[in-house]
């Protein structure tokens, strides 16, 4: 049975969509640790300082279940910290009495996993890394 020239038209035309790499728009960065500049700031203290630290950021794959299930839960991981340490900064303007040392975090590996309220932020959108409180117009 011979394929009518419309048919194999349709074959060949498929074939090389198929084959054809996704576009370029399409790439999401995988999970991974990157360089950020952060704002930290305390209560008390007059200023906000910047630091760079490393965060983790990127694409998690996530499956759609087609059918849900009552009692199935789904997960949609995140781009989270695998390690992660603390780092402390002393804040140079801090009036006396207040104490000047702030803590930060700094990732050292990444992994996609649920996430965890108690290292990240967990938001569907939250404040940019740099945001600073005093930066914020105070009106009586």
């Amino acid at each position: 049975s011979a394929m009518s020239p419309l048919s194999s038209f349709l074959l060949m035309t498929c074939l090389s969509i198929w084959s054809m790499p996704p576009a370029e728009g399409f790439h999401l960065p995988r999970c991974q640790l990157v360089n950020q500049t952060v704002s930290l700031e305390k209560e008390g203290c007059p200023r906000c300082h910047t630091v760079e630290t490393t965060i983790c950021r990127g694409h998690c794959p996530t499956k759609d279940p087609v059918v849900n299930l009552p009692l199935g839960h789904m997960y949609q991981d995140v781009c989270t910290y695998r390690k992660f340490e603390y780092r402390k900064l002393e804040l140079s303007d801090c009036p006396l009495g207040v104490d000047p040392v702030v803590q930060y975090l700094v990732a050292l590996s990444c992994h996609c996993d649920r996430c965890s309220m108690d290292t990240s932020d967990c938001t569907f959108e939250s404040l940019p890394p740099d945001f600073c409180t005093n930066d914020i117009p105070f009106y009586y």
